[in-house]
């Protein structure tokens, strides 16, 4: 009589230490990611094409996108109400025109006169800083070190005088490609309304038409990460628009009550650079600084106050209250992206990093539990088989 014994299932060298590895697996994956990149980096002429659709209509999708998110909600709301779909974005793009021109009519002026205000006393702020600057020197401490001081200073100089030279020197291209900027922006105003309204009236739509493309079984896995990546980026845009827009009303009634100059636009400003998560508050109390320390110690210490408070607002009440913990990166690796993708593509890399990483993370959270489940590599136990052995093997 035969007996069934259970024997767990021998791995071969390179299961073991190749293919049942997490650190090697992981390895291979980064390994075949760069011979891509590579690849990719060999053939670049290819994609100057797709370069030069992206750079007229990025601008406008980028804005278009944002809007959408934006005015998307609303739009569903008052469809959910009887109101058609079309009817309700005639009216989502109302009520946005008349916003436009209600902030362009207030603040418009009063930034005018603020902007004005500022160059007419910019001569007055440069003696008076310098002044500053000649007093502080004037310390032994900083005697010692006036001579790196002074050096620093030329080496400044020289680099300001070598990159204005080359700027006259390359006055044409300079002058070509500010017209090309013009004309870019030009064309995306022009052409972000019909996108904006084409998105509010089917956007809803494409996810379903992506899915037509794909076989049955994976329709179900990857809607489930359309509808992730939609979540994450809808909740990041709506927002960082509202933190920002709570910064900027903070900081013009924080400046307004200490009587700061130009009080108004420097709060606008740092709504504006709220955009970007924690560098733009610092950045836009900057300008802040400089003004409150030349107008008296007094004004620089209520400044700070003001900045204190509003960073415990934001940090204590509202971000918690407006986004959450929906991204779920940690802030270190929100500076490094921020660092990283700024220094690669400017200004759009500030705006457009945190979103992008956050579409990244899904796309590859996604991708390896994917491949976890199909590869069985990750299982906590291994098999066991059943083997047949006989009574003469014993």
């Amino acid at each position: 009589m035969k007996k069934v014994r259970n024997y767990p299932k021998k791995l071969s060298w390179f299961e073991q230490w190749i293919l049942n590895n997490k650190f090697v697996t992981s390895l291979i994956i980064v390994l075949l990611i760069l011979l891509i990149i590579l690849v990719f980096s060999k053939v670049s002429y290819l994609l100057q094409p797709i370069a030069s659709f992206f750079s007229i209509l990025g601008f406008p999708l980028v804005l278009s996108g944002i809007l959408y998110y934006l005015m998307n909600p609303f739009v569903n709301w008052a469809t959910r109400r009887g109101l058609s779909r079309s009817m309700a974005i005639v009216f989502a793009f109302l009520i946005f025109i008349v916003l436009l021109i209600w902030g362009f009519a207030i603040l418009i002026p009063v930034i005018q006169e603020q902007v004005s205000g500022f160059i007419e006393e910019f001569p007055e702020y440069w003696v008076t800083i310098n002044q500053m600057l000649s007093n502080l020197l004037e310390y032994n401490w900083f005697r010692n070190i006036q001579k790196q001081l002074l050096e620093i200073n030329t080496e400044v100089l020289n680099y300001i005088t070598n990159w204005a030279n080359g700027a006259l020197s390359n006055t044409g291209g300079w002058l070509s490609s500010v017209v090309g900027v013009v004309t870019n922006v030009f064309v995306g105003l022009i052409t972000m309304p019909i996108i904006l309204y084409y998105l509010l009236k089917e956007g809803h739509k494409l996810p379903k038409a992506i899915l037509q493309f794909l076989p049955n079984r994976q329709r179900e896995s990857f809607g489930h990460l359309l509808a992730e990546i939609n979540s994450q980026v809808s909740q990041y845009v709506q927002g960082q628009v509202i933190v920002a827009t709570c910064v900027g009303i903070m900081f013009v009634i924080g400046y307004s009550i200490i009587g700061l100059n130009y009080g108004i636009s420097l709060g606008i400003i740092a709504g504006f650079l709220n955009i970007i998560p924690y560098l733009g508050s610092f950045i836009a109390i900057l300008p802040a600084l400089i003004i409150g320390l030349v107008d008296s110690p007094w004004m620089l210490i209520q400044v700070i106050i003001v900045f204190s408070i509003e960073q415990f607002l934001e940090g204590r009440f509202i971000s918690p209250q407006v986004l959450g913990s929906n991204l779920s990166i940690h802030p270190v690796t929100i500076m490094i992206v921020l660092l990283t993708s700024g220094k690669l593509f400017g200004l759009v890399g500030f705006v457009l990093g945190i979103p992008g990483y956050a579409v990244l993370k899904v796309i590859f959270t996604h991708g390896f539990e994917w491949y976890k489940s199909e590869s069985g590599l990750y299982n906590e136990e291994v098999e066991e088989t059943p083997v047949i052995e006989t009574e003469a093997d014993e």
